[in-house]
Protein backbone atom coordinates (compact mmCIF):
# COMPACT_ATOMS: atom_id res chain seq x y z
CA UNK A 1 0.00 0.00 0.00
CA UNK A 2 1.17 3.51 -0.73
CA UNK A 3 2.14 5.72 2.17
CA UNK A 4 1.75 9.36 1.17
CA UNK A 5 3.56 12.34 2.59
CA UNK A 6 1.48 15.20 3.96
CA UNK A 7 2.19 17.18 0.77
CA UNK A 8 1.04 14.23 -1.38
CA UNK A 9 -2.15 13.91 0.69
CA UNK A 10 -2.92 17.61 0.23
CA UNK A 11 -2.23 17.33 -3.51
CA UNK A 12 -4.52 14.28 -3.81
CA UNK A 13 -7.34 16.04 -1.96
CA UNK A 14 -6.85 19.19 -4.04
CA UNK A 15 -7.02 17.08 -7.23
CA UNK A 16 -10.25 15.41 -6.10
CA UNK A 17 -11.83 18.74 -5.14
CA UNK A 18 -10.74 20.35 -8.44
CA UNK A 19 -12.19 17.43 -10.43
CA UNK A 20 -15.49 17.70 -8.55
CA UNK A 21 -15.70 21.48 -9.12
CA UNK A 22 -14.98 21.09 -12.85
CA UNK A 23 -17.59 18.34 -13.18
CA UNK A 24 -20.29 20.15 -11.20
CA UNK A 25 -19.72 23.63 -12.63
CA UNK A 26 -18.61 22.88 -16.20
CA UNK A 27 -19.47 19.20 -16.78
CA UNK A 28 -15.81 18.60 -17.58
CA UNK A 29 -12.58 17.32 -16.09
CA UNK A 30 -9.42 19.18 -15.04
CA UNK A 31 -7.24 20.12 -18.00
CA UNK A 32 -4.16 18.69 -16.30
CA UNK A 33 -4.25 15.43 -14.37
CA UNK A 34 -0.95 14.73 -12.62
CA UNK A 35 0.76 11.50 -13.60
CA UNK A 36 4.17 11.80 -11.97
CA UNK A 37 5.45 10.82 -8.55
CA UNK A 38 2.79 9.31 -6.32
CA UNK A 39 0.16 9.98 -8.99
CA UNK A 40 1.85 7.45 -11.28
CA UNK A 41 1.47 4.63 -8.73
CA UNK A 42 -1.38 2.17 -8.86
CA UNK A 43 -3.55 1.10 -5.95
CA UNK A 44 -7.21 0.76 -5.07
CA UNK A 45 -8.81 4.07 -4.12
CA UNK A 46 -12.17 5.26 -2.82
CA UNK A 47 -13.38 8.85 -2.67
CA UNK A 48 -16.03 9.58 -0.05
CA UNK A 49 -17.97 12.85 0.00
CA UNK A 50 -19.84 14.44 2.90
CA UNK A 51 -21.99 17.57 2.86
CA UNK A 52 -22.75 19.04 6.28
CA UNK A 53 -21.53 15.81 7.87
CA UNK A 54 -23.88 13.59 5.83
CA UNK A 55 -22.70 11.04 3.29
CA UNK A 56 -23.17 12.38 -0.24
CA UNK A 57 -21.32 9.77 -2.31
CA UNK A 58 -18.66 7.08 -2.18
CA UNK A 59 -17.16 5.48 -5.27
CA UNK A 60 -13.92 3.60 -5.76
CA UNK A 61 -11.93 0.86 -7.38
CA UNK A 62 -10.48 -2.13 -5.56
CA UNK A 63 -8.14 -3.34 -8.25
CA UNK A 64 -6.07 -0.64 -9.93
CA UNK A 65 -6.24 -0.42 -13.70
CA UNK A 66 -4.85 3.09 -14.06
CA UNK A 67 -2.45 5.43 -12.26
CA UNK A 68 -3.60 7.09 -9.05
CA UNK A 69 -4.06 10.58 -10.59
CA UNK A 70 -6.69 9.55 -13.14
CA UNK A 71 -8.24 7.11 -10.65
CA UNK A 72 -8.77 9.88 -8.08
CA UNK A 73 -10.35 12.12 -10.72
CA UNK A 74 -12.67 9.38 -11.98
CA UNK A 75 -13.73 8.26 -8.49
CA UNK A 76 -14.25 11.83 -7.24
CA UNK A 77 -16.42 12.80 -10.19
CA UNK A 78 -18.39 9.55 -9.96
CA UNK A 79 -18.95 10.02 -6.21
CA UNK A 80 -20.20 13.57 -6.85
CA UNK A 81 -22.48 12.87 -9.80
CA UNK A 82 -23.07 9.16 -10.32
CA UNK A 83 -23.54 7.43 -6.95
CA UNK A 84 -27.05 6.05 -7.49
CA UNK A 85 -27.85 6.31 -3.77
CA UNK A 86 -27.72 10.12 -3.85
CA UNK A 87 -28.83 13.03 -5.98
CA UNK A 88 -25.95 14.57 -7.94
CA UNK A 89 -23.96 17.19 -6.06
CA UNK A 90 -25.16 20.74 -6.67
CA UNK A 91 -23.10 23.90 -7.04
CA UNK A 92 -24.55 25.24 -3.78
CA UNK A 93 -23.09 22.23 -1.91
CA UNK A 94 -19.48 22.73 -3.07
CA UNK A 95 -18.58 25.06 -0.19
CA UNK A 96 -19.93 22.59 2.39
CA UNK A 97 -18.19 19.60 0.83
CA UNK A 98 -15.69 17.45 2.72
CA UNK A 99 -13.55 15.07 0.67
CA UNK A 100 -12.02 11.88 2.05
CA UNK A 101 -9.68 9.56 0.17
CA UNK A 102 -9.00 5.94 1.12
CA UNK A 103 -6.02 4.19 -0.45
CA UNK A 104 -6.44 0.43 -0.32
CA UNK A 105 -3.85 -2.24 0.28
CA UNK A 106 -3.91 -5.30 -1.94
CA UNK A 107 -6.92 -7.56 -1.43
CA UNK A 108 -6.02 -10.80 0.34
CA UNK A 109 -8.20 -13.76 1.31
CA UNK A 110 -9.12 -13.54 4.98
CA UNK A 111 -10.77 -15.94 7.40
CA UNK A 112 -13.71 -14.53 9.37
CA UNK A 113 -11.90 -15.05 12.68
CA UNK A 114 -8.90 -13.02 11.44
CA UNK A 115 -10.96 -9.88 10.72
CA UNK A 116 -10.00 -6.97 12.98
CA UNK A 117 -12.73 -4.36 13.37
CA UNK A 118 -11.37 -0.92 12.54
CA UNK A 119 -8.35 -2.33 10.72
CA UNK A 120 -9.80 -4.43 7.91
CA UNK A 121 -12.22 -3.55 5.17
CA UNK A 122 -14.05 -6.40 3.48
CA UNK A 123 -14.83 -7.49 -0.05
CA UNK A 124 -17.25 -10.38 -0.30
CA UNK A 125 -17.61 -12.17 -3.66
CA UNK A 126 -20.19 -14.80 -4.52
CA UNK A 127 -20.25 -15.57 -8.25
CA UNK A 128 -21.02 -12.23 -9.96
CA UNK A 129 -22.18 -10.47 -6.80
CA UNK A 130 -19.75 -8.32 -4.85
CA UNK A 131 -20.07 -6.17 -1.77
CA UNK A 132 -17.41 -3.94 -0.21
CA UNK A 133 -17.32 -2.03 3.04
CA UNK A 134 -14.42 0.18 4.13
CA UNK A 135 -12.90 -0.40 7.60
CA UNK A 136 -14.50 2.72 9.08
CA UNK A 137 -18.02 1.37 8.44
CA UNK A 138 -17.60 -1.24 11.16
CA UNK A 139 -16.31 1.26 13.72
CA UNK A 140 -18.78 4.04 12.86
CA UNK A 141 -21.71 1.64 13.25
CA UNK A 142 -20.14 -0.30 16.15
CA UNK A 143 -20.47 -3.61 14.32
CA UNK A 144 -19.22 -6.91 15.63
CA UNK A 145 -17.18 -9.09 13.29
CA UNK A 146 -20.27 -11.16 12.43
CA UNK A 147 -22.41 -8.05 11.85
CA UNK A 148 -19.69 -6.64 9.58
CA UNK A 149 -19.74 -9.84 7.53
CA UNK A 150 -23.55 -9.74 7.41
CA UNK A 151 -23.61 -6.13 6.26
CA UNK A 152 -21.01 -6.84 3.59
CA UNK A 153 -23.17 -9.76 2.40
CA UNK A 154 -26.18 -7.45 2.30
CA UNK A 155 -24.18 -4.84 0.36
CA UNK A 156 -23.52 -7.56 -2.24
CA UNK A 157 -27.27 -8.09 -2.58
CA UNK A 158 -27.04 -11.47 -0.87
CA UNK A 159 -28.71 -12.91 2.22
CA UNK A 160 -27.07 -11.77 5.46
CA UNK A 161 -25.69 -15.27 6.07
CA UNK A 162 -24.07 -15.52 2.60
CA UNK A 163 -20.61 -15.03 4.11
CA UNK A 164 -20.93 -18.58 5.51
CA UNK A 165 -21.60 -20.07 2.06
CA UNK A 166 -18.76 -22.28 0.78
CA UNK A 167 -18.86 -20.48 -2.58
CA UNK A 168 -18.41 -17.05 -1.00
CA UNK A 169 -14.91 -15.64 -0.99
CA UNK A 170 -13.95 -13.06 1.62
CA UNK A 171 -11.08 -10.64 1.07
CA UNK A 172 -9.62 -8.21 3.56
CA UNK A 173 -7.69 -5.01 3.04
CA UNK A 174 -6.42 -2.05 5.02
CA UNK A 175 -6.62 1.64 4.14
CA UNK A 176 -4.67 4.82 4.46
CA UNK A 177 -7.43 7.40 4.98
CA UNK A 178 -7.10 11.17 4.86
CA UNK A 179 -9.57 14.02 4.48
CA UNK A 180 -9.50 17.73 3.79
CA UNK A 181 -11.16 18.39 7.13
CA UNK A 182 -8.61 16.26 8.98
CA UNK A 183 -4.93 16.79 8.07
CA UNK A 184 -3.80 13.89 10.24
CA UNK A 185 -4.07 10.56 8.39
CA UNK A 186 -6.08 7.71 9.89
CA UNK A 187 -4.95 4.17 9.18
Amino acid sequence: MLCLSEADRRAALELARKAIREAVLHRGLPEVIPSEGVFSEQCGVFVTLHVQGRLQGCIGVTEPSEPLGPAIVRCAVSAALEDARFTPLKESQLEELNVEISLLSALTPILPEAIEIGRHGLLLVNHAQRGLLLPKVATEHRLTREQFLEETSRKAGLPRCAWKDAETRIFGFTCEVFADDSPTPKV
